[in-house]
Formats: structure tokens, sequence, C-alpha cells
């Protein structure tokens, strides 16, 4: 069985492919009376978009968000949610060449081993296409968590990470990035363009705060909230780790090191530290929720790598077409939809028990 939803009480689910007519997600769960409109979940879309700069693929999609259901007067219905963003770009004849032998790197011939059929055009279901999707989607669960704010950026690339004491919220908006850093913006530019010249192509690490959650939510010990950041972060395309706080830093501190402090506050503890990125024994602590992620350098690059025909012969195939030098900058906008995904989730489910 494929498994194209993710949730338990808030769901999404999302369908269609890379070089297909649309592709869209349906949320379901949503609880009724809340302001929704088309407009209020572009700007997240608009954020994914490519083809914004000479640092992302050049594949020119409005990525215009319609619903269909879900809505009557601008508001929610409780009834599923169905999201559609049309796909207006696609050059099929690309991948051709991707037909006869498997993209190293790609999910080519682990799909084909799976179904024994597989859409070879921009990788269908397997393509970063279908992110769009839920950053629809992440935008209706937005509407579910107003006293929440997300915040992603691109916290390292290539290995050259942000200066910490440059970090100025208002310069991620300033640059193709989604940097905090305005110095290391500049090397990135500097960085990326030369790989983009280069047709290869490099990773990169998103992080995400969230700030404004509550204590209590999540659940032990099958139901972590950390869990599932992690599977959702996961669940990304290139996505190849996640870290909750400190992440596998906190491996290389001692006890004391690694500890929150707690001293008396006006309504609960003030914390004097936050390694565990906000969540203790799966629930949260009411601290800003942190999550990094690190996306891997994209698999479609223009030098020639050894691989294998559909029929098991020797061969070598470089990938055509218009991708990313650096999907991690694209992934920002994903990664804070996921994060509000299943924050959301997370509150229905906190409600559903305490009340």
């Amino acid at each position: 069985m494929s498994v194209n939803t993710f949730g338990r009480l808030l769901r999404f689910t999302t369908w269609g492919e890379s070089h297909g007519p649309a592709l869209g997600a349906v949320v379901d769960g949503c609880p009724p009376g809340l302001t929704i409109s088309e407009d209020a979940i572009q700007p997240f879309l608009d954020a994914r978009r490519p083809g914004q700069s000479k640092f992302t693929t050049q594949r020119q999609e409005p990525d215009r968000v319609r619903i269909l259901s879900g809505v009557f007067e601008g508001r929610t219905t409780g009834t599923p949610i169905s999201l559609m963003i049309e796909n207006v770009d696609q050059r099929s004849k690309d991948y051709s060449e991707v037909a006869k032998a498997y993209r190293p790197g790609h999910a080519d011939y682990a799909y084909d081993a799976k179904y024994g059929f597989r859409d070879y055009r921009g990788g269908g279901r397997s393509s970063a296409r279908e992110t769009a999707a839920r950053v629809a989607a992440g935008g209706v669960a937005r509407l579910v968590i107003p006293e929440v704010s997300i915040l992603a950026y691109v916290s390292e690339i290539g290995g050259d990470a942000i200066d910490r004491a440059n970090f100025d919220p208002a310069e991620i908006t300033r640059n193709p990035f989604f940097c905090p850093d305005a110095k290391a913006a500049e090397r990135w530019a500097l960085l990326v363009d030369d790989v983009r010249k280069a047709g290869s192509s490099i990773g990169a690490v998103v992080e995400c705060v969230a700030t404004g959650v509550p204590v209590g939510w999540g659940a032990p010990l099958y139901g972590k909230l950390d869990a599932d950041l992690a599977a959702a972060m996961m669940g990304i395309n290139a996505v190849k780790g996640v870290e909750i706080g400190d992440g596998f830093a906190a491996a290389r501190l001692t006890g004391e090191q690694n500890a929150d402090p707690m001293r008396p506050g006006t309504s609960g503890p003030d914390f004097l530290a936050n390694h565990a990125g906000g969540i203790a024994g799966g629930i949260a602590t009411g601290q800003p929720v942190v999550v990094r992620a690190a996306f891997k350098p994209t698999s479609s690059i223009l030098t020639p790598q050894p691989t294998v025909t559909r029929e098991g012969e020797a061969t070598e195939l470089f990938t055509k077409g218009r991708h990313d030098p650096c999907v991690g900058i694209r992934g920002v906008p994903v990664v804070e939809a996921m994060m509000a995904l299943v924050l959301a989730d997370h509150k229905l489910l906190h409600r559903g028990q305490c009340g």
C-alpha cells in the first residue's frame, strides 16, 4: 500500500506528479469556522516557487493555488479541503534518456524494483515538485495554530555556516538564500554560482524555529512531538538527516553542559538554556522548538555518472533539464510547512485528550 497521507487528527494527502497536469493536497480534520482564502495560502507557495533567481531551477511555474472544497463564504466548513496547483512548464522530452537508464542518487531504480513500473518524467512522485502540495497544506495548518510563529532559514551551504553573531531575521527575505547572515549570503552567492556553472550541486542545512508552542503539546511514548517532527522532515525530498535542539552535538557534551537549568518564573519556570530544542519526553516545554534538516546535494548533475540500464547493462548518464544547484534553498518553505502541519496536528490531539 502506498502511503500518501500524513498526520492523525489533522491529516493531509498529496496527489499528482511532477509532469502531470496538476498536483495538490487534501487536508482533512481542519476545524470549522477558520477564515481562509487562496490569497492567505499563496505567499508560502510564492516563497517556494522555482525560477526566482539563478540559484534555483529555471522551471517557470506560477504555482497558483485553487481551493476546490471545504470552504464556504470564506471560512472552513470542517470538511476536506482540496487544494490544486497546475503544472504549466513541463518539459518531459528532457527525460528521454532517463527512460532507458537509472539516474544515480535518484529513486529511479528503487521505484522500478518496487512497482515494476515508473514515471521517468522528472521522477514522478519522487520529484521535489510534490513539495508544493505540502506547502499549500501547511498554509491551512497555520490557520489552526495562530499562537505559534514559525521561521525557517538556511544556516549552512556546502559546509559554510552562518555566524550567529550576525543573525538578523530581516535579512532572510533580502537575499535569495533565506539567509539571516548578510555576509554569509554574499559568500554563498559566489559558492553556489560556481557550482551551478560547473553543472554540479551542493548540500545545505535548513533550521526552523517555532516560538509560542504551548507547554504540553506532544505525547509519550509513541506520539512524541520530536519523533513526529523527525518523521515529517525526513519525509521531505533530499533530506538525509534531522536534529532536534543540539542534536548530534549533544552526544559530545557532559550532563552538566547539556542540562536545561530552570529558575522560578512568573508563569512557570524560566529556562536558562534550550539544548533539548523545546521538547522533553516528547512533550513541548514551552520553549522554542528547534529543528534542523540536512539536504543532500541535488542528484541531477551534468557530470556523467556510471549507471545501468533497465536491462542491467553498464552505461553512463548525465541528467538534462532544469535543476536546483542547491535544493536546500527552496526547502525552507517546505520545512516551515511540515513544522506547521505537525504542530497543528498535536494541538488538536492535545485538545482531544486534555481539553
